[in-house]
């Protein structure tokens, strides 16, 4: 089943998760056949059903977190519910089923097979996340030791599949090549906090230790913030494919 570890902090992954290209949108909907209806599953707060929403006539978005939902996006064509990998959704209802950034929290057995049920022939699945990010040499060195040796060990044993761009998980589809590509962000300092923050690892250390430890990150970086925005890099990866039944 599903991890919930992110209902607590509903409002800052809502304010601070970082949205995906339109380039990486392009790519999928140029090999989907048909756009009636799209599942958006693990959609935390809707940013993904937001961006189907304006190419599919239905988007159905599930999460096992409520109060990730009540801060998702609103749309007429968005239908929101609470489900984890399994599902009451009819059999061949699904021209595109994707996941953005929580594959690697599923039974992800029994999600393809839920997968495989409710998709169309021949139907599009996609699973996309992106790993550590990086400002500058003198940042990223501060930044990898925070994330090994601070809240490293606070990481769920998930998170090493995000390590391994999702390279490593099952994939039982018709596999398409991706292309690279570009994600990056002009950030201010207190952003760069409020992503932080969001982090699981984060959050658990915060809980176990009674304080703050993205506090102490950001006093340690801010003489090298060299600007009031500075360009933050993240790697985005995705596997895609068509469902074969």
């Amino acid at each position: 089943m599903s991890k919930d570890l992110f209902s607590n902090h509903a409002n800052q992954y809502a304010a601070f998760r970082p949205t995906y290209p339109k380039e990486l949108y392009d790519f999928v909907f140029k090999h989907v056949k048909e756009f009636e209806s799209a599942w958006d599953a693990g959609t935390g707060n809707g940013q993904v059903a937001r961006d189907l929403s304006k190419r599919f006539n239905k988007v159905i978005a599930t999460d096992i977190s409520a109060k990730q939902i009540e801060k998702a996006y609103q749309a007429e064509n968005i239908f929101y519910s609470i489900a984890s990998e399994a599902t009451s959704f009819q059999e061949n209802t699904f021209d595109l089923i994707c996941v953005a950034q929580a594959i690697h929290w599923f039974d992800r057995d029994k999600f393809y097979s839920e997968v495989k049920r409710v998709a169309k022939p021949n139907a599009l699945f996609a699973v996309w996340g992106y790993s550590l990010l990086s400002v500058s040499p003198e940042i990223d060195f501060h930044l990898k030791d925070f994330y090994v040796n601070i809240v490293g060990p606070y990481w769920d044993k998930e998170r090493k599949l995000i390590d391994e761009q999702y390279e490593t998980i099952a994939f039982p589809f018709q596999e398409i090549k991706t292309p690279e590509f570009s994600f990056s962000f002009q950030w201010t300092l207190n952003e760069l906090q409020g992503y932080l923050e969001t982090w699981s690892s984060v959050q658990k250390f915060i809980r176990e230790n009674n304080y703050n430890p993205v506090e102490e990150f950001i006093q340690r970086i801010a003489p090298v913030w060299k600007s009031a925005v500075m360009t933050i890099q993240f790697p985005l990866f995705m596997r895609i494919g068509f469902i074969k039944k």
